[in-house]
């Protein structure tokens, strides 16, 4: 089971960025779901959309080469590629609202085994609004989780969210640092493991129950 932060963060957007196809046009999530840019696969054309309002987001930029009008959703710097294009709010929620996205990938408090997302607040703790991601999850194709699996040792992927939901039954696959875990109608399905990870740890790491794939294999990161 790898240990290192870093590592770990990277092993998962690495991850992510192989479910992104040709063609397609998706949101990446404030934290590390906007680290996906930087590891789009070769011979991959798609286009990355930003909910404070443009589409063709690029990787992020190297030091000094930092544009103080080109940030993302969570206000990091940011590039764009060719073809890009800026608008307003309006806008760029009439594409989300309007079921253009093929793809989301967002960060998770909590996420359970009938596909219910809790990811923007903790009761008592003071945060700054649910933000995008009650529009994103309903109104994208494809829903993908992008989290470390425990926090603090706390289980994230549970029988049954116990925080306020974003939404019920809009995700579709989670990528942590230990597993991919496809979300189905029979429920939570362990399809690969993290390198140096086995399907015990994965097991004592996750509170709902997994079906174990018979095509079980190793991710390739």
């Amino acid at each position: 089971m790898i240990q290192d932060k870093d590592k770990k963060r990277e092993i998962i957007v690495k991850r992510v960025a192989q479910e992104l196809k040709d063609g397609d046009l998706v949101n990446l999530g404030i934290g590390m779901p906007t680290l996906v840019a930087n590891y789009i696969p070769e011979g991959i054309d798609i286009m990355l959309q930003s909910e404070n309002g443009f589409i063709g987001l690029g990787p992020t930029p190297k030091p000094g080469e930092e544009d103080k009008d080109c940030v993302n959703a969570g206000g990091q710097p940011a590039s764009h590629v060719l073809g890009s294009a800026y608008f307003d709010s309006a806008m760029s929620f009439t594409i989300i609202r309007g079921g253009h996205l093929d793809m989301t990938v967002l960060g998770a408090l909590q996420v359970d085994q009938h596909g219910n997302l809790a990811n923007w607040m903790i009761p008592g703790k003071l945060v700054p609004g649910m933000g995008g991601a009650m529009d994103l999850v309903a109104g994208a194709k494809k829903v993908v989780i992008a989290m470390e699996h425990t926090a603090k040792g706390e289980h994230k992927i549970l029988k049954k969210c116990t925080l306020p939901l974003t939404a019920e039954g809009e995700v579709d696959l989670i990528v942590t640092d230990m597993a991919v875990i496809e979300v189905t109608p029979k429920g939570l399905v362990l399809t690969e493991l993290a390198p140096e990870t086995t399907v015990e740890e994965v097991i004592a790491a996750t509170e709902a129950e997994l079906i174990v794939s018979e095509n079980l294999k190793v991710m390739n990161v």
